[in-house]
């Protein structure tokens, strides 16, 4: 009889956790997914605080559980002179989240089998065969000399970070000088050249370390969005709306916001030498685009950095992947590959602390003591602020996006996670 009840129970599970893989998410009142409504306004009254103490200008939050919306807030205010409030609904640069996108494209190419995670990137692109590693470099003069590298780049190399190639503008100093000298980019706003033809530039100078030997931060996203161009052919952005986009009905993501959605994009900040939020207007990055490139077309699409977006339509596609790849009746991908994914994919490589890293996401692992998130929790952020986790085991889905530049403030990200499982009522 028990083992009968036990069946029972375990089929209205999974018929429950179906209904909602069939549903858009949609706001509801918090005890009805396990928070509380009390310990939630804590959360107002933190983003209150960092907007009055002069930590950013403006905040949204979004907090989804069980396919459940329990906290959708703005706070603060989108331009502090004129006093305009952050909305809901604005649309920020997501910079590196893009990359999330990119590496479910790639998922879906090998769904699709169009490619092996263990594809050599030369299979695709020709001038990353036989490439070199750097050896020794010559700060003077960009001068460099280099040693084979011990076998070629894969696409797995790519996802997990892992190939040895350093970041434009952003990264080492190595990586800054060396790419620089060929114009290779951190990919905003690039007018003067073909995405092709900067990532086959790119197989031709040296990686910074061997293929697999470690993590480095690098332009492995936007090589993948290369190879989703050149694998399906179609452009990253066709590619992208037409597989991820209209199915999840995520109708605020662009590379290029059009005209009349432009008003919504946040205002970006920054820090001046006091410590004052100013408003950016020029270049940022290191000198990698400008403040505007959101609403300016180009046709180099960054799988890395290239997208803005609603904090809303990012919780959607987060939503798809908790589900197992599908939502509101759309798959995306089968739960096994986002299984794939969302597991660690580098072994005992170092990476941050005791954390590893899947196929282009963060995974909080069990020695991981020093946050609320349970292991298996995956997450990523972007360089003006943004930031997501999603944590499978308690089903919750959490955003908060901010749109500054070089703050000194970066703890709030953790203490607004702290509070968001704080609120947890059961």
């Amino acid at each position: 009889m028990k083992r009968l009840l036990l069946i029972v129970l375990l089929a209205i599970s999974a018929g429950y956790a179906d209904a909602q893989k069939n549903k858009a998410i949609a706001p509801a009142v918090p005890e009805s997914a396990g928070f509380s409504s009390d310990r939630l306004k804590r959360i107002d009254n933190a983003m209150n605080e960092w907007v009055s103490k002069g930590w950013m200008q403006g905040g949204v939050a979004l907090l989804v559980r069980d396919g459940k919306i329990v906290y959708h807030k703005a706070a603060g205010y989108n331009d502090l002179d004129t006093r305009a409030a952050m909305q809901k609904d604005g649309i920020f640069r997501i910079a590196s989240q893009t990359k999330a996108i990119t590496s479910v494209a790639i998922m879906i190419l090998f769904e699709e089998g169009k490619l092996l995670l263990n594809d050599p990137v030369s299979k695709y692109i020709p001038s990353f065969k036989k490439q070199t590693v750097l050896d020794k470099f010559n700060a003077a003069d960009t001068t460099y000399t280099t040693v084979p590298a011990t076998r070629e780049v894969t696409i797995k190399d790519l996802l997990t970070h892992t190939s040895g190639l350093g970041y434009a503008q952003i990264g080492s100093k190595e990586a800054n000088a060396i790419y620089a000298k060929y114009n290779i980019t951190a990919g905003l706003a690039v007018a003067d050249r073909s995405l092709l033809d900067a990532m086959t530039q790119l197989g031709t100078l040296p990686l910074m370390h061997q293929p697999g030997q470690k993590w480095t931060y690098g332009l492995n996203t936007d090589l993948l969005g290369c190879l989703v161009e050149v694998i399906s052919g179609m452009t990253l952005n066709d590619f992208f709306r037409a597989k991820i986009f209209e199915p999840l009905g995520m109708k605020d993501t662009y590379f290029t916001i059009p005209a009349e959605k432009s008003k919504r994009l946040v205002n970006l900040y920054g820090e001046d030498s006091t410590g004052k939020l100013v408003k950016s207007s020029g270049n940022m990055l290191n000198g990698a685009g400008l403040a505007t490139y959101p609403v300016e077309k180009y046709a180099y699409y960054s799988g890395g950095a290239g997208l803005s977006s609603t904090i809303y339509d990012y919780g959607v596609f987060l939503q798809m992947l908790l589900n197992g790849g599908e939502y509101n009746g759309k798959r995306v991908l089968s739960r096994n590959t986002v299984r794939m994914m969302t597991m660690n994919q580098v072994g005992d490589t170092v990476f941050r602390g005791d954390d590893k890293f899947g196929l282009g996401f963060q995974i909080v692992s069990e020695k991981n003591g020093n946050v609320p998130a349970q292991a298996g929790t995956f997450s990523w952020g972007g360089a003006f602020a943004t930031s997501y986790w999603v944590d499978p085991k308690e089903k919750i889905v959490m955003l908060f996006y901010r749109q500054l530049q070089r703050s000194t403030h970066g703890d709030v990200v953790e203490k607004f996670r702290a509070l968001t499982y704080a609120a947890l009522n059961d």
